[in-house]
């Protein structure tokens, strides 16, 4: 189904609100929140059609609605289209990092993406010297508070470096995001990736979450990364 600009504005809105709130979305949240210029009646029966159209789903019997993983792969697509550069806040943050790492250790790089990104970061320095940090951040999502998600996510984290191994190779030089069942690290996730090459050796960078991951903001962060590792 190719979908009306409308169709795209109240999907896109309907997902930023559910990154920032982890709740399904109701379609009076849309209309009053983000003061769209639509009328509450079109709003539901457009939420009718991208419902019947598998773009979001009503996970109980009059809750709010929460997008698939065919909207974050389409609003991926629309993302990219409508790039957006880094806020000059974010740029410091990172900039300090580099400026205090020491001896090109990229570790406070890679605490400060998890800060900004709020999700967990890995670091594959040189394929097989693997760094992560801000799992905290991970656990704290409404997603994983659930003891046998929790089992999950420790089990892609126990096999964190041999999902690498078998990825690196097949990775372009270039930043990138996978979603769902497309996901090496697990169909519950959702990451954004970016391999790059410094000084003649390469190495990887993921952002890892849950699928109701900022996906343009980490891919925004990945792409100021590239050009710093330059």
């Amino acid at each position: 189904m190719l979908l009306s600009n409308r169709q795209k504005l109240i999907l896109r809105t309907l997902i930023k609100e559910y990154v920032k709130s982890a709740q399904p979305v109701a379609s009076g949240i849309l209309v009053e929140k983000y003061k769209l210029d639509i009328s509450p009646a079109t709003v539901r029966n457009e939420l009718i059609n991208l419902e019947e159209n598998a773009y979001i789903h009503q996970p109980h019997t009059s809750a709010g609605r929460v997008p698939t993983e065919a909207a974050y792969l389409l609003d991926l697509e629309e993302s990219n289209l409508r790039k957006k550069d880094l806020k000059s806040l974010d740029k410091e943050i990172l900039d300090r990092a580099f400026e205090s790492s020491i001896d090109h250790s990229l570790k406070p790089v890679a605490r400060a993406l998890a800060e900004l990104s709020s999700n967990a970061v890995f670091w594959a320095f040189h394929k097989n010297d693997l760094y992560h940090t801000g799992l905290s951040n991970l656990f704290a999502q409404p997603e994983f508070k659930q003891s046998e998600i929790v089992c999950d996510v420790s089990q892609v984290i126990d096999r964190m470096e041999e999902i690498i191994d078998e990825l690196f190779d097949s990775l372009a030089e270039e930043s990138r995001a996978y979603i769902g069942s497309n996901n090496p690290f697990g169909s519950f996730l959702g990451v954004t990736l970016l391999k790059y090459r410094r000084q003649g050796v390469s190495g990887l960078v993921g952002i890892l979450g849950p699928i109701r991951m900022n996906y343009a903001h980490n891919l925004s962060l990945l792409t100021y990364l590239q050009e710093k590792l330059k």
